[in-house]
């Protein structure tokens, strides 16, 4: 679901800014909560989305508890057998069950979900988890989710990312991850297929070499052909895409990390960063004709989730919370952090690629608003709002901005309809009582060429024509003898006088921003802790983002998707009053060192005491990738008989000194180049690579002090060789 109050792209789900805390030993049953709330259904009744009628069941399903829902989760020959046994076996044990003096209604497959993979069931969770003859039934969800086969997630939590429509080799951004229930269902569709292309391959290969080859069943034949003419098959049928999975509180970062490396994937990254101002990651510079190393490169997204913070008043049928603590002033509060999430969001996709924009509420200013909002800026079932209302703090109602404009309060523009006509109808509301599920709202945008972002803080204008167009008009309207030049540049000087201030005093941000590459203007963003669970997350103190600019490509590398230039991976504007008061030494030499400077080399130590927005980071160990002629990896591949056609460059350790002392790590190509040119940079990576080789402690000479762990095993056991095979 869309992330309750969760600060800028991540942290705990939230509550309200007064809202007191709840004590979880004082929690009461769903059913014995009163759903009353003046404010919130006052604000949805003026709205005017429903019917008399409607309304009454619109309010009558957002009071009933929500059905169970999970998901078959892993590639489709993993689900696809785990599906069959509760179809044949707990299905027709669960309809011989009585609750109530009734039959229990079982199960049942959500019909719009590929492969009939997600299911929901009416029963309450307090039954099947209480109930006796459901004890088996649920025993097989608990172990299947633990290991990775089942996923617990709301219905309507599963739509985003099937609307993302990933393709093999894609590149994917999920902005505000955790806890990571889109991330997984994202990480499966980057390796769709993978199994049956490496089982191509390695058939082939074992055909060369007159070997014998098992045959394949029906499904496999059908996922074969379906990759012969889709499929990614440049790196020995291996995924080449990747996901990046960014959270910005730590430790639901380490939540999303325990939610989604159950599914061993090598092409998984996973940061730490504040989703507003996401640093760009640059990629591994190409050498030029000349020998030279070319202009930098770096990544930009074929497909980008931002399932942002926001209220969450959609989830008022599981979360009793809604119902207690709604008020207006939480939607407002959330708007500036949504349009920027959605902004950098767009700045991070390339070109053709698509950005999908999400949330747990049904508000239209988390909504529709921040649509159109970003829109504006960057230039770029049922429908979505044309109109709408605004309700303030104090619970009052706006229909214009006019009526508003000149009062003080947290109300802005943005927040109200836009002036200009935007085809916001073709954004996607689900209403509860519609199919019996959560609240939600989904927009997918695709980025048709570059932008840029027009700074928050600059106001927007509307001009009936261009200011090239207008001068030349008034020039040609003034008289002149025809022959003459100098009356028409005279008149384009009084029209538009040049300007030879060298720092531009009347100058736009944008036109500074172009001309210098200057940072933004900072924005303070205020502190949301809005659930019984909330962390105090992050200081006030923030690096600055640089917006990318990109100047005309070079002939000949049109295609090339870059962020240029790059902005400062953690550094702290020195000109900040807030910056200027630090006293960490450590701190003040970092900020003194110009942008361009080369990173130096970091040890452990320099690790162990860098500083993260004034406070201690957290100390990750870094990422250090292995050569391929490691005396190690060398014994490793003699001993297990590894096929020269597994890679042997992604094999990386968890320390300074680059040892392999205890585990070995395995990732996927672009992730090695990714984490490699990003060393040093301040991007905070928390988590890459599948555990792929512990050492054991061993008394026999012949025997292999590495032994393979299981969560590499369903990657590199078809590349072993076969006397290693029992």
């Amino acid at each position: 679901m869309g992330k309750r109050g969760r600060g800028r792209g991540g942290g705990d789900r939230g509550r309200g800014r007064n809202a007191p805390r709840t004590d979880r030993s004082q929690r009461v049953d769903y059913t014995e909560v009163a759903k009353n709330n003046k404010l919130f259904e006052g604000y949805y009744n003026q709205l005017s989305i429903f019917e008399d009628d409607e309304k009454e069941k619109f309010w009558a399903a957002l009071r009933r508890e929500l059905p169970n829902s999970f998901r078959f989760a892993g590639s489709k020959r993993q689900a696809i057998p785990v599906l069959k046994i509760l179809k044949e076996r707990y299905i027709p044990e669960i309809t011989s069950i009585e609750y109530d003096g009734a039959k229990v209604e079982p199960p049942t497959a959500i019909p719009w979900f590929p492969h009939q993979l997600a299911w929901q069931m009416t029963t309450p969770k307090s039954v099947v988890r209480k109930f006796g003859p459901f004890k088996s039934f649920q025993q097989f969800l608990v172990s299947e989710t633990s290991v990775g086969n089942i996923s617990r997630q709301e219905i309507v939590s599963m739509i985003p990312p099937l609307l993302m429509d990933i393709r093999p080799g894609m590149t994917v951004m999920d902005l505000c991850a955790a806890p990571g229930s889109k991330s997984a269902q994202l990480i499966e569709m980057v390796h769709g297929g993978e199994e049956s292309r490496i089982r191509k391959v390695l058939r082939d290969q074992n055909q060369r070499d007159e070997r014998e080859v098992s045959p394949d069943g029906e499904l496999v034949i059908e996922e074969i052909n379906d990759e012969l003419e889709h499929g990614d098959w440049s790196d020995q049928g291996r995924s080449t895409g990747l996901l990046i999975a960014n959270d910005v509180e730590y430790k639901r970062a380490h939540m999303l990390i325990h939610q989604i490396k159950r599914l061993h994937s090598p092409n998984l990254i996973v940061t730490n960063h504040d989703a507003t101002m996401y640093p760009s990651i640059k990629l591994s510079s190409e050498v030029g004709a000349d020998g030279k190393p070319a202009q930098s490169r770096y990544l930009k997204f074929d497909r980008v989730l931002a399932d942002v913070p926001c209220t969450g008043d959609g989830t008022s049928r599981k979360n009793v919370n809604v119902w207690k603590d709604w008020v207006p002033g939480n939607a407002l509060g959330l708007y500036p952090t949504q349009v920027r999430i959605l902004v950098r969001a767009l700045q991070m996709a390339k070109a053709g690629g698509r950005v999908v924009y999400s949330t747990c509420s049904m508000n239209p200013v988390e909504n529709e608003a921040v649509i159109s909002s970003a829109i504006e800026r960057c230039g770029v079932r049922r429908q979505g709002l044309k109109s709408w209302i605004v309700m303030d703090r104090d619970g009052t109602i706006y229909d214009t901005w006019a009526q508003v404009e000149h009062r003080p309060g947290k109300l802005v523009e943005g927040m109200f309809p836009p002036k200009e006509s935007l085809p916001l109808d073709r954004c996607i509301r689900i209403y509860p009582h519609l199919q019996d599920t959560g609240g939600f709202f989904i927009t997918v945008l695709e980025k048709r060429s570059e932008i840029k972002a027009r700074p928050e803080a600059e106001p927007h204008q509307t001009e009936s024509k261009s200011s090239i167009i207008a001068a030349v008009d008034e020039i040609e309207a003034r008289p002149t003898n025809g022959t003459d030049p100098a009356p028409k540049i005279d008149a384009l000087d009084s029209i538009a006088p040049p300007n030879t201030a060298e720092d531009g005093g009347h100058t736009s941000a944008v036109a500074r921003q172009n001309k210098e590459n200057a940072p933004t203007e900072p924005i303070s963003l205020r502190k949301h802790t809005l659930d019984d669970q909330a962390d105090v997350y992050m200081s006030a103190k923030r690096p600055k983002f640089r917006e990318e600019v990109e100047p005309p490509a070079a002939r000949g590398e049109e295609d090339r998707q870059v962020h240029w230039p790059p902005p400062p991976g953690a550094q702290l504007d020195i000109s900040r009053p807030e910056a200027a008061n630090l006293s960490q030494p450590g701190l003040a030499n970092e900020k003194a060192a110009p942008a361009s400077s080369a990173p130096k080399p970091q040890t452990t130590a320099d690790y162990k005491t860098q500083r993260h927005f004034g406070h201690q980071q957290r100390y990750e160990e870094p990422f250090k990738y292995l050569p391929s002629n490691h005396p190690e990896l060398e014994s490793i591949y003699a001993f297990y008989d590894l096929s020269p056609h597994f890679p042997r460059d992604r094999f990386m350790v968890r320390n300074a000194m680059g040892s392999p002392a205890k585990t070995i790590y395995y990732t996927s190509r672009l992730a090695r180049e990714i984490l490699t040119a990003n060393e040093g940079t301040g991007i905070k990576f928390v988590h890459c690579g599948v555990k792929f080789f512990v050492k054991q402690d061993v008394q026999k000479e012949d025997t292999c002090r590495w032994r393979i762990q299981t969560e590499g095993l369903p990657i590199v056991e078809a590349w072993v060789g076969e006397e290693r095979v029992v």
